[in-house]
């Protein structure tokens, strides 16, 4: 049944990257499709661990909001570079993770790196080092609003 759904998945991801509804690229994003499922299923057959896909309010509200952020940092980011690199003061800081789970610290990696003006370095246990274009994107992480989302729609507290 899982495969189904990652089926679903991948080729609503596929139409939305590509955006283009023409026989022969529907059939390379079909063909494409065949290729990673079989290589699915054959992993799944490996290690005995299907991968599941669970998308559920919590989620997606989790990457409405992420998406918000994306879009207010990139107009942040914009704003910095046309006004000049004196308004500039990166920043390396390592932050604590109170989570214990690696599906919370990989969530949290990739989100700090999307959002624009902020990259994840390093992941450790229990801390995570960031590098900011401003030293106030460090502060705001360090309030913890992220990872208290990732909780939420994760679960699993320490």
């Amino acid at each position: 049944m899982h495969i189904g759904k990652w089926a679903g998945l991948l080729s609503i991801f596929w139409l939305l990257l590509s955006g283009y509804i023409e026989p022969l690229l529907l059939s390379f994003g079909f063909l494409s499709l065949v290729l990673v499922l079989i290589v699915l299923k054959r992993m799944d057959d490996v290690d005995k661990e299907p991968v599941l896909v669970s998308i559920n309010h919590k989620t997606v509200h989790y990457f409405v909001w992420l998406i918000v952020q994306i879009a207010k940092s990139s107009f942040h980011v914009t704003k910095l570079i046309w006004g000049g690199t004196d308004k500039l003061t990166p920043k390396l800081a390592k932050l604590s993770i109170d989570t214990a789970s690696p599906k919370h610290h990989v969530l949290y990696a990739n989100s700090i790196t999307l959002t624009p003006g902020t990259l994840c370095v390093d992941v450790k246990p229990n801390e995570i080092t960031v590098h900011a274009l401003q030293e106030s994107s460090v502060d705001s992480l360090g309030e913890g609003e992220m990872e208290r989302k990732i909780t939420e729609t994760l679960g699993e507290k320490k």
